[in-house]
């Protein structure tokens, strides 16, 4: 059963000190976004990005990163045959979301028609959704600081 929430799962490669996120395009609209999906039964937000990652992308990933950038999506979203169970006052649903570290390459499944691996700059001019747009600063702040020293980006994909 389709649990009242939302993950947003983001792939990301640093190579030679360069952050490069991978962007999707959806099958059945013309949006580009990251890896979305709803939990099911009573998996937690991580364990459901890991699963939804997997089937839209084929990948299995050993560093996650959990962000604080939390975003809330209308209900009705999500069709009345996955919210029938959900209590009847549950008018937003909240989207947790991850960065995920790619090393492999990716298998789309058919929610998706392509995939692109773009610098931040780019992914940001890309990105519909305001959610993915602010998940994707946090991350790139994250990598930032962390143990890979990043270089500034020239805008090239890869």
């Amino acid at each position: 059963m389709r649990a009242p929430f939302q993950v947003l799962a983001i792939p990301y490669r640093v190579y030679c000190g360069i952050s490069a996120y991978c962007v999707f395009h959806r099958a059945d609209l013309d949006q580009w976004q990251f890896i979305a999906g709803g939990g099911e039964d009573n998996e937690t937000p991580l364990e459901s990005a890991k699963r939804e990652t997997f089937e839209e992308s084929g990948i299995k990933s050993n560093r996650w990163i959990k962000l604080k950038s939390l975003a809330y999506l209308p209900a009705t979203v999500i069709s009345e045959k996955h919210r029938q169970y959900w209590k009847k006052d549950t008018y937003v649903i909240p989207e947790y979301s991850f960065g995920f570290e790619c090393k492999n390459d990716i298998k789309l499944s058919d929610e998706h028609t392509e995939c692109l691996w773009l610098s931040y700059d780019e992914a940001i001019k890309k990105l519909t959704w305001d959610s993915n747009k602010t998940a994707l600063y946090e991350l790139h702040c994250i990598l930032k600081e962390s143990k890979y020293p990043m270089k500034e980006e020239s805008g090239e994909s890869r």
